[in-house]
């Protein structure tokens, strides 16, 4: 049975979203958000049974051999993104419960379709099904993005579906490329065979691979592909942005499984091939998120640069290619998920309070529950800033402490704490402005914040305190995953 295990989180939520679109439960709600929130704590279960797994376990679907076969590797980077993706997506589904999936038809299989999506793009040990796996995940993300319907939804989802769409040609063509002057596109395949590629098939590997760094600098949103994001995430419902908080972290583990695990120190002539790449976009994108932190004009908008200024965080922590800054890079990956998708769901909470004013940083009538909402707006801030004791100053003091060498040192840490300072006063100016500068209407009585949506938002502040207080212990298991990533790379 536990050599079966890395399907499982394929197969869980696919099977969940089938159920949910049974006819005898169409219009049974509270029956299907029992099948939701049930696969997804299974899903959890069957991932902790993973993450305590000692060794990789290969699985070859069909029992088809590699490199031709469908290879799943549930490896401990593997295990550890699933981990965050599952303890995410309950908050977020629970916060639907409020009422935001009887907005619109099919949410609870969309929402199950997208996981099952993010977790095979996270298992698979193949560069195909690691495009099939990024289409699940995507056509789910049109669907839910649209949700209940809207202008501005509509708008920001044809942008972003051409922009996909343009993104999965560009990840052919380079798939294409890699097995032309490789044969294959099995990754612990390909891990070995790059080291031995000389010549003109180098540089045809080459090509490809800079196509695939293209795909996953846009999945990540960095710069200059960081555009369609903060529109895009603005636009979708709280949960849908909340989920989405870990859709520019499955760009960067693909970078981190590519150019680490197969293009890393044992790649022969094209052995971290990519590192002058890296740097110039992770300086160009911190700057352009300080830039968007400080003109953010609603809550929305504010965490969607947050999320690009996460990005370039840990493209830093890519660039610095030493397991420390990789160990600190994967810690801050699940701090930035969670406290970034805690505020997507207090800026939705704000907005239902203040009538027209919505969450933009305008005066407006004053917030009912405005001391709940002041103290997970405050929690959340800190955490967000990256100020002590919260996990997002560990994670940034962490990556800092990476850097080896004087250019380094220059170029990191000025910008990693000038990012910190526009974040305090980006906060700052929000908090004043949505909990303290109030026009003359009297506070909407009737606004009150739900039991979902208070407890979706606890959830995900009660995980960024276990980071902090169980840090040591994080950092232990991560450190270890790092040290193995750079010694034997992650192919599989």
């Amino acid at each position: 049975m536990m050599q079966h295990l890395p399907i499982l989180p394929i197969l869980l939520p696919m099977i969940g979203a089938i159920i949910t679109m049974l006819p005898w439960l169409v219009n049974k709600i509270q029956l299907t958000r029992w099948v939701s929130i049930l696969t997804l704590l299974c899903n959890i279960a069957i991932i902790t049974l993973l993450a305590w797994q000692p060794d990789t376990i290969i699985y070859q679907v069909g029992n088809w051999d590699a490199p031709f076969g469908i290879s799943l590797v549930a490896d401990n980077l593997a295990s550890y993104m699933l981990l965050v993706t599952g303890l995410l997506a309950i908050p977020a589904m629970l916060y639907s419960f409020s009422g935001i999936d009887r907005q619109g038809s099919f949410f609870h299989p969309l929402f199950l379709f997208q996981i099952m999506g993010i977790n095979g793009a996270f298992l698979t040990g193949d560069l195909f099904n690691l495009f099939v796996f990024f289409e699940v995940l995507l056509i789910a993300s049109y669907a839910l993005l649209i949700h209940a319907g809207g202008k501005a939804k509509t708008q920001a989802a044809i942008h972003y579906v051409v922009l996909n769409l343009v993104g999965s040609s560009c990840f052919l063509i380079g798939l294409g490329l890699i097995y032309a002057s490789s044969g294959t596109l099995n990754m612990a395949d390909l891990a070995i065979k790059v080291s031995v590629i000389k010549g003109d098939q180098a540089i045809l590997l080459q090509a490809g691979a800079l196509m695939l760094f293209l795909v996953f600098a846009l999945k990540a949103a960095a710069l200059p592909l960081h555009f369609w994001l903060p529109n895009t995430y603005a636009a979708a419902s709280a949960p849908v942005a909340a989920l989405f908080a870990i859709m520019t972290k499955v760009g960067l583990y693909a970078i981190w499984r590519v150019f680490v695990g197969i293009f890393g120190d044992q790649a022969g002539e094209l052995a971290n091939f990519i590192a002058p790449w890296v740097w110039p976009v992770a300086v160009l994108t911190m700057l352009v998120a300080i830039i968007g932190t400080l003109a953010a004009y609603s809550l929305r908008r504010l965490a969607g640069q947050l999320i690009i200024g996460s990005v370039a965080a840990l493209l830093f922590a890519i660039a610095l290619n030493n397991p420390q800054a990789t160990a600190a890079g994967l810690y801050y990956l699940a701090h930035s998920t969670f406290a970034g998708a805690a505020l997507f769901l207090i800026a939705d909470m704000v907005s239902q309070q203040r009538g027209k004013a919505d969450d933009r940083f305008v005066p407006s009538r004053p917030v009912h529950n405005a001391r709940i909402l002041g103290g997970v707006f405050f929690v959340v801030a800190i955490a967000l800033i990256g100020m002590p004791p919260l996990a997002g100053f560990i994670g940034k003091f962490a990556i800092m402490q990476a850097a080896t060498t004087t250019s380094q040192m220059l170029w990191l840490y000025p910008l990693m704490l000038i990012a910190s300072l526009a974040t305090l006063i980006a906060f700052s100016r929000a908090g004043s402005v949505i909990f303290w500068k109030h026009s003359n209407a009297k506070a909407d009585e009737d606004a009150q914040v739900a039991w979902p949506q208070l407890t979706a938002v606890a959830l995900l502040i009660t995980l960024n305190l276990f980071m902090v207080i169980w840090a040591g212990t994080i950092f232990e298991p991560l450190s270890q995953m790092a040290n193995q990533m750079h010694q034997v790379g992650m192919g599989g």
